[in-house]
């Protein structure tokens, strides 16, 4: 008998394993979605706090295989096909003052993220995971960040508390921030640079921009969308600094790659993208099921973690990501300011 013919029903056995995990995660996420459609709201809150009323079955024998599977696996392989979103092209329509602007956005709230966790007392990795999920795409670039760092129960405990306030604090800055523009009198280009530069989440940019106008919409979306495309290279950064780290709590005989294959796919699918070799229904279908993956991933979280745990962390967390969406938001005003004062 071949290899083959002997591994296939090993991969059927793990499959059928892990099936009523990933059902349970993906009903979350079903779920989470319908609310988020027809009532309003996040979908990434939705799906965490469902998920959490569902820790019961955290230690299942039926369910946790799949559980497992779904924070782990399956946010890799959504991350990867955020790739197709991004364009090239899309650096020159921002200038140069609005690509340095972004790029000194993402350093500065990681850096930012990292000095006041200190500040705080909190460990560097939730400072790392916060600031990387506010400066560069929310709970998607906090995903991303998380699949590099060591795999222990401590760093999935700070990526859902990141999570919850990243839903949290982006929604609200959905809300806020148009009323900053308007009062500000930002004009179209300054409000896109400002909403698309300091808001978490994507659709949270569209929603705040869409609120004063269709173009300020788009403005927001592309400077948004060049922030997304930042979590390439932060992200290998990061694979690369965890390496060894992240290699000790591998099971035996499983190897740890230097690059994560994850991160390969993403960028040639940016490449392809770029090149104009990807259709907009590959782009579209691509945007679609990578949400839907990063939303069952994070149904999977909630599963995992109770409330108790997040409890024990107190006040400081809140402390430390309300101060970075601050920062974010200062800095980018800032720009903003200095580059009418210059005439940039």
């Amino acid at each position: 008998m071949t290899t083959t013919s002997l591994s296939q029903p090993v991969m059927f056995a793990q499959t059928r394993t892990a099936l009523p995990g990933i059902m349970l995660c993906g009903v979350i996420a079903v779920a989470a979605t319908f609310v988020s459609e027809h009532y309003g709201g996040p979908q990434f809150l939705y799906a965490l706090l469902i998920g959490i009323a569902f820790h019961f079955l955290a230690d299942s024998e039926k369910c946790q295989p799949g559980i497992e599977l779904s924070a782990k696996k399956l946010v890799r392989f959504g991350v990867a096909l955020l790739g197709a979103r991004i364009v090239a092209s899309d650096v020159s329509d921002l200038g140069l003052v609005g690509v340095g602007a972004l790029i000194g956005a993402v350093g500065l709230t990681i850096g930012f993220g990292l000095l006041m966790a200190r500040l705080l007392g909190l460990p560097s990795m939730l400072g790392l995971l916060s600031g990387g999920g506010t400066g560069i795409c929310g709970i998607s670039a906090t995903l991303a960040i998380s699949s590099t760092l060591p795999a222990t129960r401590e760093n999935e405990r700070y990526t859902l508390l990141t999570a919850i306030g990243i839903a949290i604090f982006s929604t609200v800055a959905m809300v806020l921030y148009p009323l900053i523009v308007k009062n500000f009198g930002l004009t179209t280009a300054e409000a896109g640079l400002f909403l698309g530069g300091s808001i978490h989440d994507v659709a949270q940019v569209v929603g705040a921009g869409l609120i004063i106008s269709p173009e300020v919409g788009d403005a927001a979306t592309l400077a948004k969308m060049f922030r997304v495309a930042m979590l390439m290279p932060v992200v290998v950064i990061l694979a690369l600094t965890f390496h060894a780290e992240r290699k000790k709590t591998e099971t035996a005989g499983s190897k740890t790659p230097i690059l994560p294959m994850f991160l390969v796919v993403f960028a040639a699918l940016a490449a392809l993208n770029s090149l104009g070799l990807l259709s907009h229904q590959v782009v579209e279908a691509s945007s679609t099921v990578s949400r839907w993956c990063l939303v069952t991933s994070i149904a999977a979280l909630g599963v995992k973690t109770s409330l108790e745990k997040l409890a024990e962390l107190g006040w400081k967390p809140i402390v430390l990501m309300s101060s970075e969406a601050i920062f974010v938001a200062g800095y980018m005003l800032l720009v903003v300011y200095l580059s009418r004062v210059f005439g940039a």
